[in-house]
């Protein structure tokens, strides 16, 4: 089983001032304890679980980069963009980007959306739940579409939603045949089709539903003449390991129940991650125990 460190919230010590230097500290922390990947959230306000609107809240993309900077290793995503906050084109664009400059690191997490209250907000495109699956599915098409080959599929692109004139993408992503995509969500009717149809992971909920839900992907990728196996399955987690260590054993177990159900990568949120201490506890006690599950 393979950990990663998501940062949905930056509500640490120092605040602001300091909120540049402490993520340095820690994903340089992380990806020294041996962390495989390192997600932010996709949000421009603070969402409700986090604590709401007033708390911190940094842009995903500047702040990959950033970590890209400050990392050598770590595979990088939003976990997970809105789909419809960005044009396709330029998400594209975006993310190749990324992927150049951090050579080769970058995956695009995508999704519909899930908080209407910032994107009214900040007068971002937030349509009803149909069109934003659609506009998942039509985003991941034209993105596809700007990493075929050497310099992008130069024909233009026409979706009902979704429109590109010339998919023209230079430099190319450093990752052939593209980044990978992950696609979040653990819907039934309209996520798991389209992770099937196009997806190199998938992210779904840490619950008992897990086994029932992977073998529906598997029967959706029979159905459109995918490989499962092909498909990395991972679930959004919280490791809260203690002050002191004291609860290691328990995220261990937990890690144990989610790989017996067939998940493969964990990206979760450390307690107290911006103290470095959890850090250094998961590499010693959490990271080493789960790397043969």
């Amino acid at each position: 089983m393979k950990l990663g460190l998501h940062m949905p919230t930056m509500e640490w010590r120092g605040g602001p001032a300091e909120l540049g230097a402490t993520l340095g500290r820690v994903v340089e922390a992380a990806e020294e304890a041996g962390f495989d990947t390192m997600t932010v959230a996709d949000h421009v306000w603070q969402h409700p679980i986090m604590g709401g609107p007033i708390k911190n809240q940094v842009e995903a993309y500047t702040t990959l980069g950033f970590i890209a900077a400050h990392t050598n290793r770590v595979r990088l995503l939003a976990l997970a963009t809105a789909a419809p906050y960005r044009p396709a084109g330029l998400l594209a664009k975006m993310v190749t980007t990324r992927d150049v400059l951090s050579g080769g690191r970058m995956m695009l997490g995508i999704g519909a959306g899930d908080y209407p209250d910032e994107a009214e907000g900040l007068g971002l495109h937030y349509p009803s739940l149909r069109e934003r699956f659609e506009i998942v599915e039509e985003t991941v098409q034209a993105c596809l579409r700007m990493w075929d080959g050497e310099h992008g599929d130069e024909h233009p692109f026409r979706g009902e939603h979704v429109s590109i004139g010339r998919a023209l993408n230079v430099p190319q992503s450093l990752q052939r045949p593209h980044p990978p995509i992950l696609i979040a969500g653990s819907g039934e009717k309209r996520t798991l089709p389209l992770v099937a149809r196009y997806a190199d992971a998938c992210n779904i909920k840490p619950s008992p539903e897990i086994p029932r839900q992977l073998e529906l992907i598997r029967r959706l990728c029979d159905e459109v003449g995918r490989d499962y196996d092909s498909i990395e399955k991972t679930t959004p987690f919280g490791f809260d390991v203690g002050e002191d260590g004291s609860k290691a054993g328990e995220v261990v177990e937990r890690l144990r129940w989610l790989a017996g159900m067939g998940i493969q990568s964990v990206l979760g949120w450390v307690v107290g991650v911006d103290r470095i201490r959890p850090l250094e506890v998961m590499a010693r006690e959490v990271i080493r125990a789960v790397v043969e599950l």
